[in-house]
């Protein structure tokens, strides 16, 4: 959700229980705005909170001018004091893959797992358990890229690509219509396209190149992995992502209020396809 409409986005967010306190907002609001002239950035998102045994991770994004470029994520423990994350690699992802259960909330904290590796000493080999520890902050930024690349969704619109390839926020975006934004095919992929550069040129005859340039949310494995539900009166509809439960977006039809908020845990529900 934008920083620069967090109050109204925290409502519009608020029927699936995420709220903050009076004490949290009014340090968001301040502290981001912060973060925005420091770091100079086009844009800034409140990403939303992992949720620790100890503390809590409260996480922002900031965005440059190009809205798809990669984008950079800040935490905070008491949402006044932001640290840069660095970006996520693949091998912090399969590095922190082996890590289950809750967050601790302290960065600073060390996972050990036990790893077996083959050791050869001439014609002799034998295994050799050799401990690995993993700190929670990689762990952070990899669940927070996973979550991104898998979750994080925007409407058909609010965006569009130019013809020198920058992608930008679509200023004359008014919302989706009523029967619009029931579909998932309304929907996208905030990230790199990665299934649309697999069709035909069939396939894309009817797509619109400076709209349609991301990956639509219909063809997600698994199928029934989202939730689409109409609140207060049809004036606002909320996607909830089942896979990663505590992800929610929200759009109002008709206005340019949008945006995703995640209030979880960090953990991936592996059994979904076992529930559909």
């Amino acid at each position: 959700m934008d920083a620069d409409s967090l109050l109204l986005s925290l409502e519009l967010a608020s029927g699936s229980g995420q709220g903050l306190s009076p004490d949290r907002r009014a340090s968001l609001l301040t502290s981001l705005l912060l973060v925005k002239r420091d770091y100079r950035y086009s844009r800034v998102l409140f990403w939303g909170r992992i949720l620790g045994l100890v503390a809590d991770y409260y996480i922002a994004q900031g965005l440059d001018a190009d809205q798809l470029a990669p984008r950079k994520t800040l935490y905070s423990l008491n949402c006044m004091e932001w640290s840069l994350l660095p970006p996520a690699t693949e091998e912090m992802i399969t590095q922190t893959s082996v890590v289950k259960g809750r967050f601790m909330g302290d960065p600073s904290h060390e996972y050990e797992y036990t790893e077996l590796q083959k050791v050869n000493e001439g014609d002799k080999a034998y295994e050799e358990e050799i401990v690995i520890r993993i700190k929670e902050e990689t762990r952070l930024v990899s669940i927070i890229d996973q979550i991104d690349k898998a979750v994080a969704i925007i409407p058909r619109g609010a965006l569009f690509k130019s013809p020198f390839g920058p992608t930008h926020v679509n200023r004359t975006f008014e919302g989706l219509t009523l029967s619009e934004a029931k579909k998932l095919s309304s929907y996208f992929h905030f990230r790199e396209p990665i299934d649309l550069k697999n069709k035909t040129l069939l396939e894309k005859a009817d797509l619109d190149p400076s709209l349609d340039f991301m990956d639509s949310l219909e063809h997600d494995i698994p199928k029934g992995s989202w939730s689409i539900q109409m609140e207060r009166g049809n004036a606002l509809v909320v996607l909830r992502s089942l896979l990663w439960p505590g992800l929610t977006f929200y759009h109002a039809p008709g206005t340019k209020n949008c945006g995703y908020i995640y209030v979880g845990t960090g953990e991936k529900n592996m059994d979904l396809p076992f529930m559909l």
